[in-house]
């Protein structure tokens, strides 16, 4: 065997042993592979983790056919997967307190300096499970997606609109009824005429394909998505500092860069769904006007309701650092 050839053979060798360490761990996700989140959410993060690492982490992602978004939470904290990309009030009848961060202004290095962070994610270890990270999808979060347009006052009086709880007050505000059920859903409720429209973000939209079952989309805007992302406390603390360190710059980083990102995802699909033939409708200005507080108010009196005292004390640490009402 000659010089190159060993060389060659030993370089093999130490590929094959690193690969070898490289731990292997399993994400748990609340949306397909092809939504937008997950592609712009949860793939950007495992890709943050395996470079943080150096290589030495993958992670492979399970989406909501294998367990339903309104069911996940369990399987994580029994560890049966070792990571959870959600929205937390998909998991809401267990905690409400994640929900809230959708009530919290889209400030990255402020929710982490007042404390705000630290707050949820205490919380959630006494439920077994470590936050490692809370991006937002842009500046603003939400809309209505509607079947006919709005031609009166209350906007949304008698329909039945798609939502998860944290939407409820301020659907119910509209004039309108909360539907529970996964985003999944919506279009097949929207076709047979179980649902008038959905209350949902301002990107995904387009890769549930509303546009051929409903006609308009509905401003003002309102709100932001606070996506979170878990792991099994038990797995957490089993990690190396390396390793812990590793996630912990992945999700910092996940937090300041999806911002802009979704922002400009969001331009783009407002324009893609006008031209797949959707309009614009618009809510009566003296209901717009209000529509951030019925937002904040609505998704804080969810929270308070069902995690009274946690919750109220996220409150109140939110509002101290002026990134809530």
């Amino acid at each position: 065997m000659n010089r190159i050839t060993r060389l060659l053979v030993v370089a093999m060798a130490c590929l094959v042993g690193t690969q070898a360490m490289a731990k292997e761990m399993k994400m748990l996700g609340a949306f397909p592979e092809s939504l937008i989140f997950t592609k712009e959410m949860a793939f950007p993060f495992i890709k943050l983790v395996n470079e943080e690492s150096g290589g030495k982490i993958n992670i492979s992602y399970i989406g909501p056919d294998a367990v339903g978004a309104l069911e996940q939470l369990e399987p994580v904290q029994s560890g049966v997967f070792d990571l959870l990309f959600t929205h937390p009030a998909y998991h809401a009848g267990t905690t409400a307190v994640g929900l809230a961060i959708d009530a919290i202004a889209v400030d990255p290095t402020k929710r982490r300096e007042s404390g705000v962070i630290d707050f949820i994610d205490n919380h959630y270890k006494s439920l077994g499970l470590k936050l490692i990270s809370a991006p937002a999808t842009g500046s603003k979060g939400f809309r209505y997606y509607l079947k006919d347009p709005i031609s009166g006052l209350p906007g949304l009086k008698g329909r039945k609109i798609r939502g998860t709880v944290s939407y409820h007050p301020m659907i119910e505000a509209l004039g309108g009824k909360g539907v529970v059920m996964g985003a999944g859903g919506v279009y097949s409720a929207l076709q047979k005429g179980v649902i008038d429209g959905a209350a949902f973000g301002l990107v995904g939209a387009k890769d549930f394909k509303w546009y051929e079952v409903s006609g308009y989309m509905a401003e003002p805007t309102f709100g932001q998505v606070g996506l979170m992302i878990f792991m099994n406390l038990d797995r957490w603390n089993n990690l190396s500092d390396q390793e812990r360190a590793a996630f912990e710059r992945a999700g910092v980083k996940l937090e300041l860069n999806s911002i802009s990102r979704f922002d400009a995802l969001t331009v783009q699909e407002n324009k893609d769904l006008q031209s797949l033939g959707m309009k614009i409708t618009y809510f009566d200005k003296s209901e717009a006007e209000n529509f951030e507080s019925l937002w904040s108010n609505g998704v804080w009196s969810i929270a308070e309701k069902k995690s009274t005292k946690p919750a109220t004390m996220l409150h109140d640490l939110a509002r101290k650092a002026g990134l809530t009402k």
